[in-house]
């Protein structure tokens, strides 16, 4: 579940770059990009060491 939070975040942060250098709409200001950033690493972090976890059982 961390891993798909973490592509989600990821697609948001990735979609709001895309706008912000077409078109100049991105939607979130440089503090919502880091937080959302820090999300996806989190996230990501989380689900590796389940998946780490899971793989010595």
């Amino acid at each position: 579940m961390p891993l798909i939070g973490a592509i989600i975040l990821f697609v948001v942060f990735a979609v709001n770059v895309g706008l912000g250098s077409m078109s100049n709409s991105g939607f979130l200001n440089d503090v919502g990009e880091m937080l959302v950033l820090s999300g996806v690493a989190v996230l990501f972090v989380i689900a590796i060491l389940k998946r780490e976890a899971d793989a010595r059982k």
